[in-house]
């Protein structure tokens, strides 16, 4: 996802991490079990939040040894070797370093409990220009024939606006949106009512999330923004946890890696859903890049995490891909994974998809995307402060993830499965859905008439 983001300092990446200049590669690895875990599945309020087991609770979810702690005595034992611990995930139990020593690494590989380390990043090769803020404008059109501003027909395309108008404007719930930064959010006077609980980036944690990509930002004013006759997104009255996993100075596989820890976070914290717009099918090793047969929901670190995550009572909401015009085509990881929305883009005028929008099946024949929304000229907050468009799956993905929030909110007694499958059922070719729509255009209104009428 470099491609749509900017870059900072690697010097400043280096320090932040507390890595010597001469730490230029990382690994994954993966471990056999979690035999060595002092916590047990009877004290799940041990090692999980109280949001996060209320959610399980009203979802009838149980607790599993996914959720179980990487166990402490392997990460101590793994530090021993002199490599440096940057993020772990409890899910598919794995721990990422660094270190450029590889003898340590065969040092880890010998441990007992170690399956597999495998390396998912090496050292970009160069100078990395650092960061530069962009210049705030603040200059905003008020449309005074609507509330909406320039939002009006992204959302009224899926009649959600009928959700607002029965008061169904995403209080209550909370949203993680997983990217790669959010460039000037802090200073925007479009953006200064968000409700933002809280930020953490995992790929630099002392890095300034305002201070790194515009992608994020524009995503987030999708959902967020809340300025009557500027710009109302699709839900407003959510809160909004801002959390960075996307390096932007290379493309490898730790991303999935970081991508990983952060929604465990998000979990932790009792996010109800995400909204990443981000995929990744190729990296600057090509020996790493995937291959059209990994599009099984299972292949791929990030889909496998993915794929848990209406397991632990969360919707994630996922941009399908830019690729329809090139070589590849197909969704990208994590669309592929299983119990996600994956959103194509459309022409909300027309309803006719977007030439870019990446398309299915998967590899094991799930119907991919599952819908589609606005996502050419879509309407967003940039990075100046002003309304403006943009193009990509990446802005279709947020756009519905906050209408999902507010259908959520008018149907509490659903699970996280159970809303997936309303949202696809009310779509206006869920009677023979394709790999190019999906199940098509929800329509949010229905949706909400449906759940009331069971």
């Amino acid at each position: 996802m470099r491609r749509f983001l900017m870059i900072f300092s690697l010097l400043a990446f280096v320090a932040s991490m507390g890595m010597s200049a001469q730490d230029t590669l990382r690994y994954h690895i993966d471990l056999k079990d979690k035999a060595a875990t002092k916590f047990s599945l009877k004290h799940p309020e041990k090692f999980l939040s109280a949001k996060a087991l209320e959610r399980r609770q009203r979802q009838h979810l149980a607790v599993d040894s996914s959720d179980l702690p990487v166990p402490e005595a392997y990460i101590k034992e793994i530090q021993r070797t002199g490599v440096k611990v940057l993020v772990t995930s409890k899910w598919e139990n794995f721990v990422t370093v660094s270190c450029n020593d590889t003898t340590k690494i065969d040092q880890i590989r010998a441990l007992p409990f170690v399956k597999q380390a495998v390396k998912v990043w090496k050292a970009p090769e160069g100078p990395i220009p650092p960061a530069r803020r962009d210049t705030i404008i603040n200059e905003l059109t008020v449309n005074a024939d609507s509330i909406y501003g320039t939002g009006f027909g992204q959302i009224h395309v899926s009649n959600a606006d009928k959700l607002h108008e029965a008061g169904f404007k995403g209080q209550g719930m909370t949203i993680a949106v997983v990217d790669g930064g959010f460039h000037n959010f802090d200073r925007i006077s479009a953006l200064d009512n968000v409700k933002v609980l809280g930020t953490r980036n995992f790929v630099d944690p002392d890095a300034d999330v305002f201070a790194l990509s515009t992608h994020g930002l524009n995503v987030l004013s999708c959902m967020a923004t809340n300025k009557p006759g500027v710009m109302i997104g699709t839900a407003p009255e959510a809160s909004y946890w801002l959390l960075v996993s996307e390096d932007s100075d290379s493309e490898y596989p730790i991303e999935q890696d970081y991508w990983a820890a952060a929604v465990e976070f998000a979990d932790s914290v009792g996010v109800d859903l995400l909204n990443t717009s981000l995929g990744y099918n190729e990296f600057d090793d090509s020996s790493m890049d995937l291959r059209l047969r990994d599009l099984d929901g299972h292949s791929s670190v990030i889909s496998r995490v993915a794929s848990r995550l209406a397991d632990k009572g969360m919707i994630l909401v996922c941009s399908a891909g830019n690729s329809g015009n090139n070589t590849w085509k197909k969704i990208t990881p994590p669309a592929d994974a299983e119990n996600v929305l994956t959103v194509g883009a459309m022409v909300w005028q027309t309803g006719v998809i977007a030439g870019f929008s990446s398309v299915g099946n998967t590899q094991d024949g799930r119907i991919k995307p599952d819908v589609v929304a606005a996502g050419v000229r879509a309407d967003v907050i940039n990075s100046h402060g002003s309304q403006g468009k943009a193009n990509g799956t990446s802005f279709a993905s947020p756009i519905m993830c906050g209408m999902v929030a507010c259908l959520w909110q008018a149907c509490p007694t659903l699970t996280a499965k159970e809303v997936i499958d309303l949202v696809r059922q009310s779509g206006n070719r869920a009677e023979y859905p394709d790999n190019i729509y999906g199940y098509g255009i929800p329509d949010m209104w229905k949706a909400y008439q449906n759940y009331l009428n069971k």
